[in-house]
């Protein structure tokens, strides 16, 4: 393996990105490959303050331009203190959401300028971009009442089911207009069937990496 590679998972509420990260983290650790796993917002401590700040229900409406803001302030932190310095190591990556989640929540599901977004992300991630982004799908109807079992709801988890509609939307979106990077997984069905797919394609994915 020449270098150490970055994956992301995304997908919208109660999509099981939790489960299927640890399984390919397994997976990978059963190959020899050391692995770090984290998540945004968040990630290093001063990201995960801000990802209390952002996901913590509260009085005061937050702006959407504060919204997409803090994420970015977060993501930076997250590059800089954590992801870049593990890559230089041979450290595999495993991020729960990266940019993409940006263009979904605050693009799609806030109708914010897809063109600010990419010029933030110029600034922040520059050419710091996964090696394979794993969208987890699943009907959004399905993913509320999955995220709803789970307790308690953050602050956006609280929004309504066409702007989770419009996150969907986005992120399949972007799946089709970038099939080299992107693997989608019907996550609607059981987890076994989800992870026997996840199992296969990481296999396809470990032979590609290896030509």
């Amino acid at each position: 393996m020449s270098r150490a590679r970055f994956i992301s998972f995304e997908g919208g509420e109660g999509a099981g990105k939790s489960s299927n990260i640890a399984l390919v983290a397994n997976w990978l650790r059963q190959r020899g490959v050391e692995v770090l796993v984290t998540r945004e917002p968040g990630g290093t401590p001063l990201a995960e303050d801000i990802r209390t700040l952002l996901l913590a229900p509260r009085d005061e409406a937050m702006a959407a331009d504060t919204e997409l803001l803090l994420m970015f302030a977060a993501r930076a932190q997250h590059l800089e203190g954590l992801i870049m310095p593990a890559l230089a190591k041979g450290v595999w990556v495993l991020s729960d959401r990266f940019v993409d989640a940006t263009y979904a929540y605050q693009g799609g599901g806030r109708g914010l300028s897809m063109s600010r977004i990419a010029e933030l992300e110029r600034m922040v991630v520059g050419s710091h971009r996964p090696d394979l982004t794993l969208l987890f799908d699943v009907p959004v109807e399905v993913g509320l009442q999955r995220a709803g079992r789970r307790g308690a709801l953050d602050r956006i988890e609280q929004e309504n089911q066409a702007f989770f509609q419009r996150i969907r939307d986005t992120y399949l979106a972007r799946a089709a207009a970038e099939p080299d990077r992107f693997a989608v997984l019907d996550a609607s069905r059981s987890l076994d069937l989800v992870q026997q797919n996840l199992a296969d394609l990481m296999q396809q994915v470990w032979g590609r990496w290896h030509d």
